[in-house]
């Protein structure tokens, strides 16, 4: 069967002398994982697609009994300008695109997801300040996509008590954003420390009772060290 889909890189690997493994979020068909032959070659004009964040239209052969599918046409279906060049930006980018590795499944689809990421990552490139926001949105939102959507309420999951998350008014107001769709950038909502810690300790706290790999994400210490 011949897939056309747009798709967002998650992850790649080498393979072999000159292939590589690519792991995408495809729009149509979720967490697909493919091997394109000859990019890992330094001549090879394929490796600038691959590059975990890119968001990419690729046409595909995919077979049910084939662990990895072969790609046969991909082009840009993005360009980022700013995110390249911008260690903070890259900071963001990364660590929602491991997010998003780590807590989707092969095959399962979720194309509100996948138009919420392409969001986010527009976002991140066009906006200078307030990507912690886009961040935490975005985490909130891959909970609620993926069925365990954050009840505010709640003092406690799985025996595990979870922070309070209107543990200040401003805190109040971005859950209830966030609530309501949105990412809350441009609401002139001027958080101190305290708010984005609660911010983030709740959110974390939630994925990490839900999805069990994601104590060792790289691109959250990084990002961690960074607005250190």
């Amino acid at each position: 069967m011949i897939i056309e889909s747009d798709a967002i890189v998650l992850k790649r690997f080498p393979y072999g002398e000159s292939s590589i493994i690519c792991r995408c979020f495809v729009k149509s068909m979720g967490k697909t994982s493919f091997i394109v032959h000859g990019a890992h070659s330094k001549k090879s004009s394929k490796t600038a697609y691959f590059q975990p964040g890119n968001c990419i239209e690729i046409v595909f052969y995919y077979k049910d009994n084939r662990d990895l599918q072969t790609i046969s046409k991909i082009s840009f279906s993005k360009y980022w300008k700013a995110i390249p060049y911008d260690l903070k930006k890259i900071a963001y980018t990364m660590a929602m695109i491991e997010l998003t590795d780590k807590c989707i499944s092969e095959n399962d689809t979720h194309i509100d997801l996948f138009i919420i990421l392409l969001e986010a990552l527009e976002t991140v490139e066009k906006e200078a300040t307030e990507l912690n926001l886009v961040f935490w949105y975005y985490q909130y939102q891959l909970l609620t996509q993926l069925g365990f959507k954050p009840d505010f309420h709640q003092s406690e999951l799985d025996f595990i008590p979870l922070p309070n998350p209107y543990g200040t008014p401003n805190t109040k107001k971005i859950f209830d954003y966030f609530e309501n769709g949105e990412m809350g950038i441009h609401k002139k909502i001027k958080l101190v420390k305290n708010d984005r810690k609660i911010i983030s300790e709740y959110l974390n706290t939630c994925l990490n009772i839900h999805f069990s790999e994601l104590k060792n994400i790289k691109s959250l210490k990084i990002l961690k060290s960074l607005l250190n």
